[in-house]
């Protein structure tokens, strides 16, 4: 469902025009709750960044979902921060949409008060214990992570990495998620090629409880 796509950029526009700013949104958020409409929107995901859609999307469709036919808009914000204005515009008092999410540990201050403000629950959400990197690496282990970065071209770049004396100090696990985030971009791809290679049973639980809620 291609309109699923051009719902979360018309959010992201509306989400930028902040209150008081110069023009008028209002003919962006007409487009917005036109679409939901036309859509049947019912549920808003509401996540930090593209790299956390990548893995969602990836572990809804190996569970055979589609969710944008569902209704279900996974929406990266670009950063915690956005969650309350979000929440605003697309929770109950504004579009009425039901919310839901996943964020880090160090972010989870601003789910809480950014849904309490719209009066959703403070359950609504689910939190990793670090990262989503974290979560991905500590469920496949460290070696299965080697052999997916190496199937991925990756191997060169990931051994020079763990070489720099930085990294002397850190665990393997530390390494890993440290080479991740070394690359625009490569979070976003391991995030779906991490997901795709979990066994059922190995789902991390913010992950599979956040689908198991869609």
């Amino acid at each position: 469902m291609a309109g699923m796509g051009a719902f979360r950029d018309m959010v992201t526009a509306w989400a930028a025009n902040d209150a008081g700013a110069p023009g008028d949104p209002r003919g962006l958020e007409d487009l917005v709750r036109e679409s939901a409409v036309r859509l049947s929107v019912r549920t808003a995901v509401l996540l930090e960044g593209p790299s956390d859609a990548a893995a969602v999307e990836a572990l809804a469709e190996r569970r055979g979902r589609d969710l944008a036919a569902e209704g279900i808009c996974v929406l990266p914000m670009g950063g915690a921060m956005s969650v309350g204005r979000y929440a605003g515009l697309l929770g109950s008092p504004g579009l009425g949409l039901r919310l839901t999410g996943l964020c880090d540990e160090a972010e989870r201050p601003y789910y809480v008060r950014g849904f309490e403000q719209t009066g959703a629950a403070r359950s609504a959400f689910f939190v990793c214990t670090a990262d989503l990197e974290d979560e991905l690496i500590r469920a496949l282990g460290v070696p299965r992570v080697m052999e997916l970065i190496e199937a991925e071209g990756d191997l060169r770049p990931v051994r020079t990495f763990l070489r720099q004396p930085a990294q002397r100090g850190r665990t393997p696990h530390q390494r890993l998620r440290r080479f991740l985030g070394t690359k625009k971009g490569r979070k976003i791809q391991y995030g779906r090629v991490l997901t795709e290679a979990l066994a059922p049973d190995r789902t991390p639980p913010p992950l599979n409880a956040l689908l198991a809620t869609l």
